[in-house]
């Protein structure tokens, strides 16, 4: 056995300290301190390094597991300092201060440094870097680092979001080099192994600064369906499922006292996006037309069930600046075509449909091919893989329309974004993006964003067709896992396994 009596009691008092984590009410207090959690998912990374397009299987993984930040997003949706010990702002809010915990060991040995914090941001904000969240940084103009655990960022403009988008900067050592088929992080797992195809194992890390995780291995194992990832967890060869591809398979679950079943808050947005750079999608008509062209109370039927939401925007309700705008562009065949008469399409158009292969994209491609029909339009489909898509959609924008889910919290600022991968392009609303980061408090934030929001749906930027839901299931003797997953991050540390 790997755990000490010493490890043992600690764990106990964590489990105490932390009864409320699990989101199921009282918690025993007898887990199981060297236990090995298996966790089940459909989204292996590309790469292990978040810079570098390794998809959103990395941060589910990754994410304050393996790596974390001076922030962290909670499961609940609020940011808390992680490896910031404290910091101030000046007056004119263009400079933050920052102090970093002491005692915090990258899992090679070497200490956290200010230096690792810099060099961090400059991987993100670097030319050559994937990260999508890389504008949101932009105003950085300065880092400086007057000693070891001191980190001063100069800004060029206010940006009031800073410490929520610095929760996306995992900090890396800076002796670390390539990360992407390695990792030297300072979070409570390290990296043990990874099978690709197959699986990704995290051990505990002993030298953690903060409170030692409540398992002592994580494994992640990758499926390509969802349906061996549900008979993996029917046959105990996994014991959780970090996100329920299908209601149809939920049966099997929700009456069986071996399987605990959570429906939680999403961020994931299935929507189909045009490439509003090129016609007819450049119609604004157009754009309109084919949002009410879509029965999406009847897709998201079709698709989930009773599950998930319908959105009239990119924003969720989990957002601060969220409102219902569903009613903007409601399902109406008769005005869809008026529209697209307008646009000077009376008898219709046709187009192609870039769609990645796995579920639900090809199914949901399907139905709006027949919805499209009924107003004249034709839509031919094209399947292509992820990294495919990653290549022709994201970064050539070499397609007409595609279909995407979108998990980012807090993401409507890529409408902000006239370069990202649909072309989006209202002035009036990158202003409103730009202006909403230089405002002195939350509530003006917040109103320049729902304005922004209110425009967005009103051009039918994209077609917006539901939010996901957020199903875990896991087999009855776990608990503490995240119900959540905001941005698909899925922390680990927090999950017992009860003996």
């Amino acid at each position: 056995m790997r755990t000490t009596k010493a490890f043992l009691r600690q764990g106990l008092l964590a489990s105490a300290m932390l009864l409320s984590a699990s989101g199921f009410g009282a918690m025993a207090a007898d887990f199981d301190p060297s236990a090995t959690i298996r966790i089940g998912s459909l989204y292996e990374p590309q790469n292990l390094d978040n810079t570098a397009g390794a998809g959103q299987g990395i941060n589910e993984a990754f994410n304050g597991n393996v790596y974390e930040a001076l922030f962290q997003l909670t499961d609940a949706g609020t940011v808390e300092p992680r490896l910031v010990e404290s910091f101030t702002t000046s007056d004119d809010g263009l400079t933050y201060t920052f102090k970093l915990k002491g005692g915090v060991k990258f899992h090679s040995g070497d200490p956290l440094t200010s230096a690792d914090v810099k060099e961090s941001i400059e991987r993100v904000t670097a030319e050559a870097s994937k990260s999508s969240r890389k504008k949101s940084l932009a105003s950085i103009a300065r880092i400086e680092t007057p000693d070891d655990q001191t980190v001063v960022i100069t800004l060029s403009s206010r940006s009031i979001s800073l410490p929520y988008n610095l929760s996306y900067v995992w900090i890396v050592n800076d002796a670390a080099g390539d990360i992407t088929g390695k990792e030297d992080g300072t979070g409570p797992y390290k990296l043990s192994e990874w099978r690709r195809g197959s699986a990704l194992a995290l051990d505990k890390f002993d030298g953690y600064w903060g409170t030692p995780p409540t398992n002592a291995e994580v494994v992640f194992s990758y499926f390509t369906d969802a349906t061996a990832l549900n008979n993996a967890l029917l046959t105990n060869a996994v014991d959780v499922i970090t996100s329920v591809q299908s209601p149809d398979s939920l049966a099997q679950f929700k009456d069986n006292p071996a399987f605990k079943v959570t429906d939680g808050a999403s961020t994931t947005k299935e929507i189909l996006a045009y490439n509003d750079r090129v016609a007819p999608f450049d119609n604004v008509k157009v754009r309109k037309a084919l949002a009410r062209a879509v029965d999406k109370a009847k897709l998201l039927n079709s698709i989930w069930g009773d599950y998930g939401t319908l959105i009239g925007s990119f924003v969720p309700p989990t957002d601060p600046w969220y409102e219902d705008l569903t009613k903007v562009d409601p399902y109406d065949v008769e005005s869809a075509k008026a529209l697209l008469a307008e646009a000077g399409f009376k008898d219709g158009f046709s187009f192609t449909l870039d769609t990645p292969d796995y579920d639900p994209h090809p199914i949901v491609a399907q139905f709006l091919q027949a919805e499209f029909a009924k107003v004249g339009v034709k839509m031919n489909i094209n399947i292509i893989t992820a990294n495919e898509w990653y290549t022709k959609v994201y970064k050539q924008h070499d397609f007409q329309a595609t279909l995407q889910e979108h998990v980012n919290h807090r993401d409507i600022v890529f409408y902000g974004n006239p370069d990202f991968y649909w072309g989006y392009n209202n002035p009036e609303v990158v202003k409103l993006i730009a202006d909403s980061e230089t405002v002195g408090s939350a509530d003006e934030q917040t109103a320049k964003l729902k304005e922004a929001n209110r425009l967005i749906a009103e051009d039918a930027a994209s077609n917006w067709l539901y939010l996901y839901p957020q199903i875990v299931v896991s087999a009855a003797d776990v608990s503490g896992y995240p119900v959540n997953g905001l941005n698909s991050q899925f922390y680990a540390y927090d999950i017992k396994k009860t003996p």
